[in-house]
């Protein structure tokens, strides 16, 4: 019997995605405001980090350089995303690929030390059960991070809901720090990460009404909510 349900309806959006060379082009996206959130991470070169959401595995990979003596892991619900990162990262030994959801996460309690997800949250199914998830995965004291885009105190991105073909979760940032809490993490905070790239004197695409919105869109920033994995009682 053919598979059924949101986790299929993902892996065909983004197996579209894939097959269109879209998640190559997620790095030059990203890393305006994935390289700040890098910094806040403070990677430590044993570190063993998981990315949720990894695409065709950029962003793994520039975490495998920061973590010469420890274990980066990449999942993505889409298998052809999945086969295009390992491919593309087939000479690095310590990154590696597996098919698999937020919600269920092919690694057993306790494997990781840090968590991250970029521009991939506010398409879970269920967020509430991705970041229950993520805190089974990390050990004691291990941290996670979820950046996004996609959220209602930014006002420049409201009209993107209308443009997605999958339902996305457009959540104010308390409600993201609330399900944080709920999943049993500490020291939850949020904050913003402005994108400081250059914004074109005129925009066509389809994401934005103008420059001027992309600009005050960038200006606001992405949300960032981290929390770390307190000690058992």
């Amino acid at each position: 019997m053919a598979e059924t349900g949101p986790d299929q309806y993902l892996r065909e959006e983004f197996n579209r995605w894939a097959e269109a060379g879209r998640g190559e082009g997620m790095e030059e996206h990203h890393v305006p405001i994935v390289e700040p959130t890098l910094a806040l991470m403070d990677l430590q070169p044993t570190d063993r980090v998981l990315d949720v959401g990894c695409g065709t595995g950029w962003l793994a990979r520039r975490l495998a350089a920061s973590v010469p003596r420890g274990q980066v892991v990449g999942i993505d619900v889409s298998d052809e995303m999945i086969r295009r990162a390992q491919l593309a990262s087939a000479d690095i030994p310590n990154v590696k690929f597996l098919e698999g959801s937020a919600e269920q996460i092919p690694a057993p309690d306790d494997s990781f030390t840090q968590a991250l997800s970029v521009e991939s949250a506010y398409y879970w199914p269920s967020p509430e059960r991705g970041v229950a998830e993520i805190f089974r995965v990390l050990c004691t004291g291990g941290s996670a991070w979820i950046l996004i885009n996609y959220y209602r105190d930014n006002p420049y991105c409201h009209q993107w809901g209308a443009l997605y073909l999958i339902p996305a979760h457009l959540r104010w940032a308390e409600e993201w720090v609330s399900v944080f809490c709920q999943a049993g993490f500490v020291e939850v905070t949020h904050r913003r990460i402005p994108d400081l790239s250059a914004t074109p004197e005129v925009y066509t695409g389809q994401w934005f009404r103008d420059a001027d919105q992309m600009r005050q869109f960038k200006a606001q920033g992405a949300l960032l909510i981290s929390g770390r994995k307190p000690p058992r009682a």
